[in-house]
């Protein structure tokens, strides 16, 4: 009989089937369902379809330069790992992993608060293979000022370059299969960012755990001044999705907005980042830096979303399968996937550098006849 033939990782889509073969139920349906009716979750990848490529011809695309100056580093194309929690869920060395994939890679990572290994680690992992490798810290708006001082401290030592403080979750989103999973942190992790250990995450569910620590009561006025007085990192504010959030940013005197809706988590049938984004673009007007995450699964979504404005991407979920697939392997090949079909897109559309990706290459699909140019 002759050897099976090694699988072909070819696209983003092909590790996450082999990833859903290897998670057990629980952690696969924790990590890529979303809230209630899963609108979001869908139309976050789907929204990117009615958006067609203008291709010019007989450009000499033989020297292209892709990279993206960002956190005062230079990265080798527009994308960034999200802030994705509990990813020792999916492989033991969780973020440890993704640091080393991104350092490699050279992308930047954003490390949750609900991160499995401490941040003192994950940033070594990554800047043991590459001095330059650049980290953010993911934060909550916490009830417990002194755990949120705590959390900021530790990044600033570790050489984090900003906060990506998350708005969008005052409360959680409502997930049908983590009740019906009666989902809880499997045993043995832990939240060493949050102080939490395993005992203590198996005593609560996933959502009593989140309502005990997160604030309800958060606002522009009380967290973005107290963030200032505290921390002289960048203060990002990730899970904006209205120009009037983008111009409320910029009052407040933020480094930048990503535009995102949790990877569909948190409040169903919002508005795909990818449709948000415009808005955003416009509101911000040049004044402030305008990231995007959700729904990302391809090179050309990359190319889209910065044709119509994003600076940089950030991915989730093909982080998670990348782990699940093969660990560190596994994710180095999700980046390297996204960077070659970002490349080749770049070329077959004549675009030499970030600059000639504007929204002059992209049409929408219309329902009365041509596609229409942007």
């Amino acid at each position: 009989m002759a050897p099976a033939l090694p699988e072909l990782m070819l696209s983003i889509e092909d590790i996450k089937i082999a990833a859903s073969k290897k998670l057990p139920l629980k952690a696969r349906e924790f990590y890529n369902s979303g809230s209630t009716t899963q609108i979001t979750v869908t139309e976050n990848s789907t929204a990117y379809k009615k958006y067609r490529l203008r291709p010019r011809v007989l450009v000499d695309v033989s020297q292209l330069d892709l990279r993206l100056n960002l956190f005062n580093q230079t990265f080798d194309f527009p994308l960034g790992l999200s802030p994705t929690g509990i990813q020792a869920m999916a492989h033991p060395q969780g973020e440890l992993a993704s640091s080393r994939a991104s350092a490699r890679r050279n992308i930047p990572m954003a490390v949750s608060s609900f991160s499995t290994y401490p941040i003192e680690e994950v940033v070594q992992a990554g800047q043991h293979l590459n001095p330059s490798a650049t980290h953010t810290m993911q934060l909550y708006t916490l009830r417990d000022r002194a755990l949120q001082t705590q959390i900021i401290r530790r990044a600033e030592a570790s050489g984090c370059k900003a906060i990506f403080l998350t708005a969008d979750s005052p409360v959680l989103g409502y997930r049908y299969n983590e009740t019906r999973n009666d989902f809880r942190t499997p045993e043995g992790l832990s939240w060493p960012m949050m102080g939490v250990t395993s005992d203590q995450l198996q005593q609560v569910t996933h959502d009593a755990g989140f309502v005990a620590t997160n604030s309800d009561a958060h606002s522009w006025a009380k967290e973005i001044p107290w963030l200032r007085s505290v921390t002289n990192m960048q203060i990002w504010i990730k899970g904006v999705l209205t120009a009037e959030d983008v111009h409320l940013a910029r009052e407040y005197g933020c480094d930048g907005v990503i535009v995102s809706n949790h990877g569909g988590r948190q409040l169903d049938e919002v508005v795909p980042t990818i449709d948000a984004l415009p808005e955003c673009v416009e509101a911000a007007a040049g004044k402030i830096r305008v990231h995007i995450d959700g729904g990302i699964r391809t090179g050309t979504d990359i190319f889209k979303a910065v044709a119509l404005g994003a600076e940089c991407c950030w991915i989730g979920r093909p982080t998670i399968w990348g782990l699940a697939y093969d660990g560190e392997s596994g994710v180095s090949r999700v980046l390297d996937i996204l960077y070659e079909e970002f490349k080749r897109c770049m070329q077959l559309t004549g675009c030499r550098t970030l600059a000639d990706v504007t929204p002059a290459a992209l049409a929408v699909l219309r329902t009365d006849g041509p596609a229409a140019k942007l």
